[in-house]
């Protein structure tokens, strides 16, 4: 699957370190790694990002160096130099600090800020620089952030964000600690969503080493997409200051990216080297389209029983629902992932909820449909037990629900249509589950997703287990494949309840008319993806390829409708139900 993990792959030279010379080099040959400690080639360093060719350990780098590997050759611009710092304590030698800091960094400031073309697309970029005071937010590093949205908000341009930085700016006092609320309300106010959030622009935040104290509290911590670096130091108190305060010792990893990306603070984790080919696909993602159908000339979708007549497998006849809720719930089956590795180019995963943790039942990013970009979401099941256990069965929780409904909201800002894959037995029941609000978080997804203003289709590919695959089965149209099913509950729960007898659920999913074909006339659902054979590895090229051109016709009548004519059609919907 093309997603961020794609991009994580190391480059290490080992050859120039299998012999340290013990000899007399000439002056700057050999620098000392910051996290491993050995002496390690220069040259080797610089042409491995900056990254330890020995322990994978990343050095701290500088703004220039960081947006030249970044930026298209030649295209960054300077912006906002020679504003005027203050010293609003009279704190003995601070001016003197800032000049003597000007002089040996080259920069104005603590962050150097600019207009870019990353993969030819234009951006406004930044970049903090931990040589400038351990790159500390003052008063002219806030006023910098608060110029830059403000800039690219009047020029309709994204913002990519390095962060790093100690925190407040301690010789500033009070003033330092005003950054964080006049950086995050040039983000957040009504005046500047009316001006970037709403208007669809993007901001990119690249957590790096450290990213602690007051930017980590406001604008660092604010991206529609925050990625960051291995192995980077963030949060908002430091270990030490969190250890003196608890009087405990600190787990392995805390405040480390994994840990925040398991905990669903970060969409991802990205490698130095692989860094500008993220944010170029980033860019080009959310790259504004004026319509959901842009797409070449395409045939329509050639008829179904031209699929399969090279399988050996027996075609299916005269199934039962029983028999379909048994293929539905078949592990052989093509999970979400797999559709939407099948369907879809150019995927780029998101992880986290923002608040908990990352639900690893729900798989979500951008991808492309032959160019178009659309935002795809999935709750996924695995085909083997371990699988399963890492994404719960395919039963959501509450942060799963939360994380896709950041997902579609995204989608609505940007004005890409969502794509929903459903497959789930039902929401996860467990204790935390209901500690944490599963029924609120439910009820959230209906609520929300009923008033998106961008199209939104679900395709229910195995089980469609009660509300917790109604909560991603709010679309404007409704699809299930031949084989699946989509229920009130299990047969076997009905049976109980009604009949208490749970081995008389064969019986009751056809009580229930829980097959694709029953829900089609009951006008539950608009299409059927037809099953010449029940659904595999084998055939699920076809499969995709039947289902991607549907998808297509979908996005092209959504064309030219506004967004309100959209979420209207998606009430009336459920409103005849």
């Amino acid at each position: 699957m093309a997603d961020l993990k794609r991009f994580f792959k190391k480059t290490v030279s080992e050859d120039r370190h299998k012999q340290a010379a013990s000899v007399s080099v000439p002056e700057g040959l050999w620098i000392k790694c910051p996290k491993c400690g050995e002496m390690v080639y220069r040259e080797d360093v610089i042409s491995n990002a900056y990254v330890c060719p020995k322990c994978g350990g990343y050095f701290r780098i500088s703004a220039k160096r960081r947006i030249k590997m970044i930026a298209d050759k030649g295209s960054f611009k300077e912006w906002f130099t020679g504003i005027d710092n203050s010293n609003p304590l009279d704190y003995p030698d601070y001016p003197q600090k800032i000049e003597d800091l000007r002089e040996k960094t080259h920069l104005d400031e603590a962050i150097l800020i600019g207009e870019a073309t990353i993969g030819g697309i234009r951006t406004v970029i930044g970049a903090m620089d931990t040589r400038f005071l351990m790159a500390s937010m003052g008063y002219v590093v806030g006023e910098k952030i608060t110029r830059l949205f403000e800039e690219a908000t009047k020029q309709g341009l994204p913002v990519i964000l390095f962060c790093c930085s100690g925190g407040a700016r301690m010789q500033e006092g009070i003033v330092s600690l005003m950054q964080m609320a006049k950086t995050s309300a040039a983000l957040k106010t009504p005046a500047a969503i009316k001006r970037h959030s709403q208007a669809g622009l993007l901001y990119t935040s690249v957590l790096t080493d450290p990213t602690t104290g007051g930017v980590t509290a406001s604008f660092a911590m604010l991206g529609d997409i925050i990625l960051a670096e291995p192995g980077s130091l963030i949060g908002f108190a430091g270990p030490r200051v969190i250890e003196q305060t608890i009087g405990q010792k600190l787990p392995e990893g805390f405040q480390r990216p994994e840990f925040l990306l398991e905990h669903g603070f970060l969409d991802g984790i990205v490698e130095r080297g692989s860094m500008r080919d993220v944010l170029s696909l980033t860019l080009k993602l959310h790259d504004t389209r004026k319509c959901y159908g842009e797409f070449p000339q395409e045939t329509s979708a050639r008829s179904f029983d031209t699929f399969g007549k090279k399988k050996k497998q027996k075609k299916q006849k005269n199934l039962t629902a029983w028999d379909r809720v048994q293929i539905a719930r078949s592990s052989d089956r093509p999970s979400a992932a797999e559709y939407i590795d099948a369907i879809f180019d150019d995927f780029m995963e998101f992880h986290g909820d923002r608040g908990v943790r990352d639900d690893n039942a729900i798989i979500g990013g951008i991808a492309t449909l032959d160019g178009q970009p659309v935002t795809v979401i999935g709750i996924r099941k695995g085909h083997t037990t371990k699988e399963n256990i890492r994404c719960n069965f395919g039963m959501p929780s509450p942060e799963g629900y939360k994380k896709a409904l950041r997902l579609m909201k995204q989608a609505e800002k940007f004005g890409r249509a969502v794509i929903a894959f459903v497959d789930t037995p039902g929401a996860f029941c467990g204790l935390e589950a209901e500690e944490r609000g599963q029924g609120e978080a439910i009820a959230r997804n209906l609520l929300e997703m009923s008033d998106l203003k961008v199209p939104v289709l679900s395709v229910v590919i195995g089980e469609g287990g009660s509300g917790g695959a109604l909560a991603l089965a709010v679309g404007n149209e409704v699809w299930m494949m031949e084989n699946a099913t989509y229920t009130i509950l299990s047969p076997e729960g009905f049976a109980s309840i009604l009949w208490k007898d749970s081995r008389k659920a064969p019986e009751a999913a056809e009580v229930m008319k829980v097959t694709a074909a029953h829900l089609k006339e009951l006008g539950i659902i608009e299409r059927i993806i037809p099953e010449e054979y029940p659904a595999s590895e084998e055939n699920l090229p076809e499969i995709a390829e039947y289902m991607k051109i549907r998808m297509k016709q979908f996005l092209e009548k959504q064309t030219g409708k506004s967004g309100l004519q959209i979420a209207q059609e998606r009430y009336e919907r459920f409103r005849k139900m």
